[in-house]
């Protein structure tokens, strides 16, 4: 079967499952374990309907998939990560195959594990018993100290073979076992320490029993298993750090509002720094970004599916930060001399992303020019890159005084004045832009001396005639 039609008939599978509620299982041992998997991602992301079955995906010996971006996609989705069980045997080399090549010289775990990281849960067994494991980080260090285990013990010559998972599945259908603390050979008072000792001697590690400090694997596991369990009580919830940033917008709002009154604007209040409350919202900044960075790089990672329905449900939020943030970094970025073109060399990728976001989103959040106009004083500016087309239109002011570069330089100045023109048409720019102190009313009185007073654009008229007076 060519790709194409597998790749179809798999559109066709998943179409199926959606329109019927049907459970399914799919299964695969050893590389089809691994088709298994990606197949399994194929049809949950065409599962969106609330009541649809979820498929189960059951592999036998597979390598591992994806890199640590994939697993904590996978991972911080709990629904989707209980739908793998990934079986692994002792004996078989091919589920360690990609996490950390075997040096027959260091016989110790390195700590320097691969970049194939597991996901979902594991079943892993021997021939004393199985154990089951989610924590992906725990995983992965259990599946090193198993090739390490059955290196020490591999007879000098021996050769690979496919490993068969008949018998391992006949006896977990024959076998059911619970063990508990009594099963010891010695007392351990730590609950979780004893757990960690009787699920790895049931993978036939640790046989000769050793507690706490005197075995690293054990205090590594510890270690995995209580950040494992502050992650799932903490789970991905940004509502829980979101009124904290409420604050800061709102710090953020009142700053804007003392620098109006100023008449020069936060963007020219923060450029210029010139009172303790301007040092104060370096603060303020800075907690944000690191939100909304974190914010647009967790969206990143989910399933695509789930990161459709985040962005929605907090575009506003972004949207609202980008319009009131951006403008600040931008005025640090042309802080320093010599810096130009903030868009194509300062600005940060989740400004990008929540932008795009935005366009994609496919129904702006500004309302309409009737409406925009009613709540224009109260506004941001849409336009989150606007300061920065102003810094580059009093770079180009200045190259013409020195009689540089003209005739791209005076194209480039028409052009912006025709971008300033429309965003006053679409009521898309704060009336901010237009107090005394502005970087763009300084920028304005660098031009009309520069153009003369025979020059006449709509831009010109505009500004000439005061009518930006009545912008409000």
């Amino acid at each position: 079967m060519s790709q194409f039609s597998l790749f179809s008939s798999g559109i066709e599978l998943a179409n199926l499952v959606v329109g019927n509620s049907i459970s399914m299982i799919i299964t695969g041992h050893c590389l089809g374990g691994s088709v298994a998997s990606l197949f399994t991602l194929c049809l949950l992301k065409s599962i969106n309907q609330p009541g649809t079955k979820r498929p189960l995906c059951i592999t036998f010996g597979a390598p591992l998939i994806g890199d640590k971006g994939l697993q904590q996609a996978i991972s911080q989705n709990l629904m989707w990560n209980s739908d793998f069980l990934h079986v692994a045997a002792s004996q078989d080399l091919v589920p360690r195959f990609f996490i950390s090549p075997y040096n027959p010289n260091a016989m110790e775990i390195d700590s320097q594990i691969g970049i194939y990281k597991p996901f979902g849960i594991f079943l892993l067994c021997s021939k004393y018993g199985c154990s089951s494991l989610e924590d992906p980080e725990a995983v992965s260090e259990v599946l090193v100290a198993m090739d390490l285990e059955i290196a020490r013990n591999k007879p000098p010559n021996e050769q690979w073979h496919m490993f068969d998972y008949g018998a391992v599945v006949k006896r977990l259908m024959s076998t059911i076992s619970f063990k508990g603390i009594s099963q010891l050979s010695e007392m351990i008072e730590c609950p979780r320490q004893a757990g960690i000792v009787l699920q790895l001697q049931a993978i036939g590690l640790n046989r000769r029993q050793q507690s706490g400090d005197s075995n690293p694997l054990i205090a590594k596991l510890e270690k995995c298993e209580e950040a494992f369990v502050s992650k799932r009580k903490m789970g991905f919830d940004p509502s829980k750090k979101l009124n904290k940033r409420k604050e800061d917008m709102a710090k953020l709002e009142w700053y804007k509002k003392v620098s109006k009154s100023e008449d020069k604007g936060y963007y020219d209040s923060y450029k210029n720094r010139g009172s303790k409350k301007d040092l104060h919202v370096v603060t303020f900044k800075k907690s944000l970004t690191n939100y909304w960075k974190e914010m647009v790089a967790e969206v990143e990672r989910m399933p695509q599916k789930e990161e459709a329905s985040f962005r929605t449900r907090w575009l506003y939020g972004g949207t609202n930060y980008r319009r009131m943030v951006e403008p600040l970094d931008i005025a640090d970025y042309y802080k320093e001399n010599g810096k130009k073109d903030y868009k194509a060399n300062g600005r940060s990728e989740h400004y990008i992303k929540l932008e795009k976001w935005l366009e994609e989103a496919g129904k702006p959040l500004s309302s309409q020019v009737i409406t925009r106009k009613q709540n224009v004083s109260a506004s941001l500016t849409e336009d989150s890159c606007f300061w920065a087309h102003v810094e580059e239109a009093l770079i180009q002011c200045e190259l013409l005084r020195n009689g540089q570069e003209e005739e791209s330089t005076r194209k480039k100045l028409i052009e912006f004045e025709e971008y300033v023109m429309e965003q006053i048409k679409e009521y898309a720019v704060s009336p901010e832009i237009f107090l005394g102190g502005s970087s763009f009313m300084q920028w304005w009185k660098d031009y009309e001396q520069i153009v003369g007073t025979s020059y006449k654009s709509q831009l010109t008229d505009f500004m000439k005639s005061r009518l930006y007076q009545q912008y409000h």
